[in-house]
């Protein structure tokens, strides 16, 4: 392990160049970039191991610099983690898409209309639909021209009414003539 002696333990580096692990017949294996979650091949990538004895591969010194630095990679977009909180992965979603099982039709009565009544309606003809849309288009009108006539009547009653009272009043004395003077006028 190349380590550096003299640095504090919280910053011992190790910096993998052109190592292989030859016993196993050569590469290892990829692994995934602490911060960013990019893939980091054999010989590559830098190797940060902290003072409590865990382990941090970094792609590049872009990633170890902002690990320091305490960012957020949810917050960088271009980070693995930024990418799948925001979907931004479209072949993954369409997997999901994929699986996704269809639904089956199924019906159910709405409130005021029993399943029964809603299949014989959508049985019936378009005519008699129509039929039966129009009529109830006339029931309708002839009952808002019922109403009006009623308070037609009503007004017409009490505009009456109110006549009549006035043409019963009268006033102590009656106008006498014209009048003379005016009541101000230019000055």
């Amino acid at each position: 392990m190349d380590v550096r002696q003299g640095e504090p333990e919280e910053k011992i580096w190790r910096r993998q160049r052109g190592t292989c692990d030859h016993m196993n017949g050569g590469l290892t294996g990829t692994e995934l970039c602490r911060f960013s979650g990019a893939k980091i091949y054999p010989g590559k990538g830098i190797r940060f191991i902290r003072s409590d004895s865990q382990v941090f591969l970094f792609a590049n010194s872009k990633c170890k610099r902002y690990f320091h630095n305490r960012l957020r990679p949810a917050k960088l977009t271009w980070t693995a983690m930024y990418r799948k909180q925001h979907k931004k992965d479209i072949a993954a979603e369409a997997v999901k898409k994929r699986r996704r099982a269809t639904k089956k039709p199924y019906s159910r009565s709405i409130v005021g209309a029993t399943l029964e009544v809603i299949q014989k309606r959508r049985a019936e003809k378009p005519e008699v639909r129509d039929a039966a849309r129009e009529a109830a288009l006339r029931e309708i009108k002839e009952r808002i021209k019922k109403t009006k006539d009623e308070k037609k009547a009503k007004k017409a009653e009490s505009i009456s009414k109110h006549k009549t009272s006035k043409g019963n009043v009268s006033k102590g004395a009656g106008p006498k003539g014209p009048k003379i003077g005016g009541g101000g006028g230019k000055r």
